[in-house]
């Protein structure tokens, strides 16, 4: 808590300022240099980028291969029209109210093709992760007798030789 006259001396509170301001960066470099930190952010960059290839694969051939299939349809255009826009010679009052189920297809497939590359991406991951299987346990060896077995074996051997002679 700082007092009313550290306060009062414009040196004393500069001071003050700056040691804050150090701690404050010191405290965002330790968050921002962690492992999972940085990672993150090259995660979501290289995500970003991937997914505007996606959105140009899409968009740019397999909407057309699928349009070409379909009879030259271009499903970008395809709409439901709740609502004709209502015009007043070449001006528009009030715009159209529709539903674009062709951009939405464009979206879903978007969609569908990332999660794929995703899935496979941590497929790959986690068989690299993947520890050896842990190799079979050696047989344990026979348990060794007990003292008691001992001894009723030389006892037994003792009564043969007392028997023998």
């Amino acid at each position: 808590m700082l007092l009313r006259r550290q306060i009062r001396e414009p040196r004393n509170l500069y001071i003050i300022i700056i040691n804050d301001m150090k701690k404050f960066l010191k405290e965002f470099k330790d968050f921002a240099m962690k492992g999972n930190v940085v990672d993150m952010a090259v995660g979501v960059i290289i995500g970003a980028a991937f997914g505007k290839i996606v959105t140009s694969l899409v968009n740019d051939i397999i909407m057309p291969a699928i349009g070409m299939l379909t009879g030259g349809v271009n499903f970008s255009d395809h709409k439901w029209v709740i609502q004709k826009a209502v015009t007043d010679g070449a001006e528009i009052v009030t715009p159209e109210v529709a539903i674009t189920w062709g951009a939405f297809m464009q979206t879903v497939f978007d969609f569908l093709i990332i999660a794929f590359c995703i899935f496979v991406a941590i497929k790959f991951i986690n068989n690299l992760r993947r520890e050896p299987e842990p190799e079979p346990a050696p047989e344990p060896a026979p348990a060794a007798p007990t003292q008691e077995e001992l001894l009723t074996q030389i006892r037994d051997l003792l009564k043969e030789e007392v028997n023998k002679k």
